[in-house]
């Protein structure tokens, strides 16, 4: 039973997704969501207390993912710099996945003010973030392969470059420019961990 009704979250989580990657999260309402999980308004409410309860499980839901998948890409790496280009590759993992996920995040971004749980989901994202920028370093550090002062700092200079990128990327509406920016991204990393090779 327990079974099911997880995987009816996950259900709704995915519509809401889905609707707010294509109207907003301003326009989306529960009904949206319903509508686009192919469920009742009843049932959305019976598995979540409102629209912020459901966009809050939502973001923590799709962080948490993101942050696994950016982990797992570079367990298999051996070094430093393979396991930095993992992680490029896996943050720049396409214009079909980057897209939807930045259009919302972005409106998720504007709506933490308003709700403190939001901000917390987001600290931790970010936390989770860094935390692995701060094992790469400190691993090119170790094989004199990077030159850095302050990891703590390199790290959130590091996530700050992929975010910007990004959201650079998605501001221009060409998907044909994602490699682009991964590239720019990339070797503006290499410059910031100062790579000696």
């Amino acid at each position: 039973m327990a079974n099911k009704a997880e995987q009816r979250r996950k259900q709704i989580l995915k519509a809401a997704f889905q609707a707010a990657s294509e109207k907003g999260y301003e326009s989306v309402t529960l009904q949206d969501i319903a509508d686009y999980a192919d469920v009742s308004k009843g049932v959305t409410n019976y598995y979540f207390d409102n629209k912020a309860d459901v966009f809050a499980h939502l973001f923590e839901w799709i962080t948490t993912r993101i942050y696994e998948k950016e982990a797992e890409a570079m367990e298999e790496k051996e070094t430093a710099l393979d396991k930095l280009e993992a992680y490029i590759n896996q943050v720049f993992i396409s214009p079909g996945e980057n897209k939807p996920f930045y259009r919302v995040y972005l409106d998720f971004l504007a709506q933490v003010k308003n709700d403190d749980r939001y901000k917390e989901i987001n600290q931790a994202f970010y936390e989770n973030c860094w935390s692995i920028g701060e094992s790469i370093i400190t691993q090119g550090i170790e094989e004199h392969i990077f030159h850095v002062d302050n990891i703590e700092q390199a790290a959130k200079a590091m996530r700050a470059m992929i975010d910007g990128s990004l959201i650079q990327w998605l501001m221009r509406d060409d998907d044909s420019l994602h490699g682009y920016y991964r590239t720019v991204c990339y070797e503006s990393i290499l410059q910031i961990l100062n790579v000696r090779k």
